[in-house]
């Protein structure tokens, strides 16, 4: 195990490591979404100092873009505009405030009645499943009804990229193996490169050192109800994240800060993030599989990380350049990601050994699974519930609501 007094070059050094393990995944979800990836990497940073204030110091954790918010922010801006959507988004931190004072309230197992895995599981399978779509079009090249790039093409550089994170995320071997979305990425661009479908004008044109661009937001009271039961997901994840970083460097983080404070840092970083126009941050599984492969548990070098994405976030040639990354480089990494989070919803249900054949259990996964794919939505004045929010609410409400089974049945 690394202990804290290593020297600082080396302590920075190992910062630029988790930032690079975690680029990929923080970069992509304002891609996807239409945010400025640039107010990604500075949210990041931003987030994570404020987290780090929180819980004083003593979680080696980095947050970075959660995927749990990209379908709902794509519905949203269509809906009520992107002003109204990162006010909605800022708003969000709402529910994180009242799990941390549940938690604080009636201690963790709390949270673990309220979301038990039979909830948990449906409602982030459909947060994957709920996406394909976007995947499918963006690997063929589609953007709306419009065919920005050809059919063929786009296919064949979506395969090569999917085809390049698969075979590093099963056959690389340490540190390669935590960043295969940034190898799929850079291998799709290449081939890019070769067919001539990727536009530097917006590099060419683009300032050296450049302040990011804020987002003004604006609250609307029908996006902020749409947005907030969205965070139930990311608090889980949070919950989950914690305990795993925990079991990796052999101390209980729940007890010392305590999760009301890590759930706190995590609201206040996804409130502030939202108020100058980033995406939530989360918790990242790829940076906890970075401290166990390294054994650096110093929480500092999280801050060196953080300290390098705000400095990024100021190079205007470098966000320029992210915007250069093609559609279908994105879309065929995204095939691979959005099923795997459905499959983290699977094996969440698997580990949680949810009784499938309980009728009780398979109305919650199936209707849940259902209202949440099916996008269905709910709409009363100018109150509205779509997709991953309405199915969350639902969830839940039907695992405090269906009576238990009998035991002697």
């Amino acid at each position: 195990m690394t202990t804290v007094n290593e020297p600082v070059w080396r302590t920075a050094l190992s910062g630029a490591q988790i930032l690079f393990v975690a680029f990929g995944a923080t970069v992509l979800v304002p891609l996807l979404t239409g945010l400025n990836p640039s107010l990604a990497l500075l949210g990041a940073g931003v987030g994570t100092l404020i987290f780090q204030i929180c819980t004083k110091r003593q979680v080696p954790i980095y947050l970075g873009s959660s995927f749990a918010f990209i379908a709902p922010v794509i519905y949203s801006v269509k809906t009520w505009g992107m002003p109204a959507t990162l006010g909605a988004l800022a708003a969000a931190s709402f529910f994180y405030y009242v799990a941390a004072g549940l938690v604080k309230w009636r201690g963790v197992n709390f949270i673990h009645r309220l979301l038990p895995p039979v909830v948990i599981g449906p409602v982030v399978m459909v947060i994957g499943l709920g996406l394909a779509q976007v995947a499918i079009n963006m690997a063929t090249g589609k953007a709306g009804d419009q065919q920005v790039v050809p059919y063929g093409t786009a296919l064949s550089v979506a395969a090569i990229s999917l085809l390049a994170t698969m075979i590093t995320a099963i056959r690389a071997k340490r540190l390669l193996k935590l960043v295969p979305i940034l190898v799929g990425v850079a291998v799709g661009y290449v081939v890019s490169l070769f067919l001539g479908i990727v536009d530097f004008s917006k590099v060419t044109e683009a300032a050296w050192i450049a302040v990011p661009e804020f987002g003004k937001p604006e609250f609307n009271m029908a996006a902020i109800l749409f947005m907030i039961p969205v965070a139930i997901a990311p608090i889980v994840e949070h919950v989950g994240g914690i305990l795993a970083i925990g079991s990796v460097t052999g101390k209980d983080f729940t007890e010392s800060p305590g999760l009301h404070r890590t759930l706190l840092g995590d609201g206040l970083a996804v409130n502030i993030v939202g108020l100058f126009g980033g995406p939530p941050v989360t918790t990242y599984g790829e940076v906890t599989g970075a401290v166990m492969l390294t054994k650096n548990y110093n929480p500092v070098v999280m801050t060196w990380a953080a300290c390098f994405a705000i400095l990024m976030a100021f190079v205007g040639k470098f966000g320029a350049f992210l915007q250069t990354i093609p559609m279908p480089v994105m879309g065929g990494i995204m095939m691979l990601l959005f099923g795997s989070i459905a499959g983290i919803g699977l094996k969440t249900i698997m580990d949680g050994r949810v009784d499938l054949a309980s009728p009780r259990n398979l109305c919650i996964v199936s209707v849940t699974l259902v209202t949440g794919i099916g996008g269905l939505g709910v709409t009363i004045g100018s109150f509205s519930l779509q997709g991953i929010s309405l199915c969350g609410v639902l969830a839940v409400l039907l695992n405090l609501v269906l009576p238990r089974e009998s035991a002697a049945a």
